[in-house]
């Protein structure tokens, strides 16, 4: 897909890597509760964090977070652990986006790392009135970046299909009346 400026000038496209980012965040006790375990918000809000980056890296102007597609807890993370999370595109639409982000804790007296959580998260690029504008499209340089890519058109034709799905309810409730057990 190709995006096109305010002008009408076609958007350059950028790779996946142009974007890509890692963020680390030492885990501190306001981030924990009594038990010394990091709240899952503390986690998300560092995974749309990581995502944001993203996202605005891509478009260079104002983003916003439109959906979170899929949240995975792995393993938790402790006070002193170094959160670690990885973001890339995955996939640019006209003016959306979608973002995965892998989320790894290290105890740092270990060396030890685990898989936290991943995410994907999908991304809005705003004008200066607040209203959807095109982005740059995505330019696929490795077997990873077409895997990730093939993988989140995936979502996007079953995040598409349930948001049909919704709007059909909505219209004739009695079309999506389930049947009894």
């Amino acid at each position: 897909m190709t995006g096109y400026s305010k002008t009408g000038a076609p958007l350059p496209p950028k790779t996946a890597g142009y974007s890509r980012v890692t963020m680390c965040h030492m885990m501190l006790p306001q981030d924990t509760n009594p038990a010394g375990i990091v709240h899952g918000g503390v986690v998300m809000k560092h995974i749309d964090d990581a995502a944001g980056v993203v996202a605005l890296r891509h478009t260079r102007c104002n983003v916003v977070t439109a959906s979170i597609d899929r949240l995975d807890f792995h393993n938790p993370a402790f006070i002193g652990n170094l959160l670690s999370l990885k973001a890339s595109m995955n996939l640019v639409g006209s003016s959306s986006m979608e973002i995965g982000v892998r989320v790894e804790t290290e105890d740092l007296k270990t060396g030890e790392i685990r898989h936290t959580a991943s995410a994907y998260l999908t991304f809005v690029a705003l004008d200066d009135r607040f209203r959807p504008r095109p982005v740059p499209p995505l330019i696929l340089e490795t077997d990873e970046d077409r895997r990730r890519n093939r993988q989140a058109q995936a979502r996007r034709r079953v995040r598409l299909a349930e948001k049909s799905r919704e709007t059909s309810c909505r219209t004739d409730p009695k079309a999506c009346e389930t049947l009894p057990d």
